[in-house]
């Protein structure tokens, strides 16, 4: 984390705001490193309208990110993941799409 680069975005599920999420960074991934949290290097929570912003140094980073639809009874938990790549003092906008 640091850095003059930016990853920011929103974290959604079917086009949805997911508030109340928490994104894990996995540093020098260009690949899922799994489910199980404790592999990632640092974590963000999205703000209450589902934005999360990260900065970072340039290179390849694995975002995955999980919460719950509170929209549908009873809610679902909904996860998921994606690859960015930055260079430096670049900021790249990723919606980080979710879903069962």
């Amino acid at each position: 984390m640091g850095g003059n680069s930016f990853i920011k975005g929103r974290v959604k599920h079917h086009e949805k705001i997911i508030t109340k999420a928490s994104v894990f960074i996995k540093f020098n991934a260009k690949e899922f490193p799994g489910a199980d949290t404790t592999k990632y290097d640092a974590k963000v929570r999205v703000d209450a309208v589902g934005n999360y912003l990260i900065k970072c140094y340039k290179g390849d980073y694995f975002l995955y990110a999980f919460g719950f639809d509170y929209g549908i009874d009873p809610p679902y938990y909904v996860k998921g993941g994606l690859s960015a790549h930055l260079r430096n003092n670049e900021t790249t906008e990723l919606d980080l799409g979710v879903t069962e």
